[in-house]
């Protein structure tokens, strides 16, 4: 059921191992709405070796012997200055050769200096443009990486950080442990509820929502090492849509007219992307479509948008010395009554 043995660029051990009946399955979804784009993203995510790392920083501890270390190693600046909206305080740096530096590990009462991951990930941050004194919904937050970005950009006058998973929710409690200090504790907060409940129970209170949802996340089911596993997540496929959908009423509900909601996965399917945006579009006659062509063309010079077929989004493709990706990413707005 394996598809390949990678080796990292040592040759001296064994890395992960493709799953042959994951690639069988993206190959012919893939290849039919991707077409000859396919084979260019393929190579990418079965390649562990191609791949990229960003490194964005702690503005509340800000490491500034590694920026000294990143510049001699020639890494630059994603994005600054490209777009109207990119905070100052954003710093992330990238590289075109792939590599990784060391993650830093977790001690109690000690704040991180940066953070490791994907630059597409910086996308539906970017794109929610929030401003201080904004109140915030994270509606999906684990592992928290976006949520440690968001609070690089400004200071929301209140943060909800949403996690239904409990493993999951932990995890983000212990990143925003390792990079927020503890006095903006006070306009946060964590809890483990139901994403889909949410806008019941908080009508109208956010004026930003970021729905991070759930998906069939590429790069890490190629990588499945339990097969059963892997055919029972390939089954299981066709519900996340729906749940996606009912994700994204509950986050229309908590939005205040007006306001902006991002819906982002980091995954290539067609089915969980636009189709989603599509059935809710159709559905809502209050949400409007924030047209995205602008900030396409501000970064595609770090990232390989799909040329085609993303109406209402940007979907960005894992490429050759672009190993971002996948990610998703689309912007919509409330109206007023």
């Amino acid at each position: 059921m394996v598809l390949s043995r990678l080796r990292p660029r040592s040759g001296r051990k064994l890395t992960k191992q493709v799953c042959r009946v994951v690639l069988d399955h993206l190959e012919k979804e893939y290849g039919r709405e991707l077409g000859d784009a396919w084979r260019t993203v393929r190579d990418i995510l079965t390649s562990p070796a191609c791949w990229q790392h960003a490194v964005l920083f702690n503005r509340f501890n800000y490491p500034f012997q590694l920026e000294k270390d990143l510049y001699l190693k020639r890494y630059h600046i994603l994005l600054q200055g490209y777009f109207p909206y990119c905070p100052k305080s954003l710093i992330c740096y990238i590289s075109r050769i792939p590599g990784r530096i060391p993650s830093e590990r977790h001690q109690f009462g000690k704040l991180k200096g940066y953070y490791l991951l994907n630059a597409a990930s910086l996308l539906p941050v970017l794109a929610l443009e929030l401003q201080n004194g904004e109140r915030i919904l994270d509606m999906c937050a684990a592992p928290g990486g976006k949520s440690v970005a968001l609070l690089q950009c400004a200071f929301p006058g209140y943060f909800h950080c949403n996690e239904y998973d409990t493993l999951r929710s932990r995890w983000l409690k212990q990143t925003l442990e390792s990079f927020i200090p503890r006095p903006m504790a006070n306009i946060i907060k964590v809890s483990e509820l139901d994403g889909r409940e949410i806008g019941d129970t908080q009508p109208e209170m956010f004026d930003k929502v970021l729905v991070d949802a759930p998906c069939s996340n590429d790069r890490s089911w190629l990588f499945s090492s339990d097969i059963q596993k892997a055919s029972c997540r390939l089954n299981q496929r066709r519900e996340l849509p729906l749940m996606q959908i009912e994700l994204l009423r509950s986050a229309i509900k908590a939005l205040r007219p007006g306001g902006s909601l991002v819906y982002s996965t980091c995954t290539l399917s067609k089915a969980e992307n636009i189709d989603v945006i599509n059935q809710i579009l159709n559905s809502h006659s209050n949400i409007i479509p924030v047209d995205m062509k602008e900030i396409a063309s501000a970064w595609s010079h770090e990232f390989t948008f799909a040329p085609s077929g993303q109406e209402y989004g940007l979907l960005v493709l894992p490429d050759k010395g672009k190993a971002w990706g996948p990610m998703f990413v689309a912007k919509l707005k409330k109206s007023a009554p």
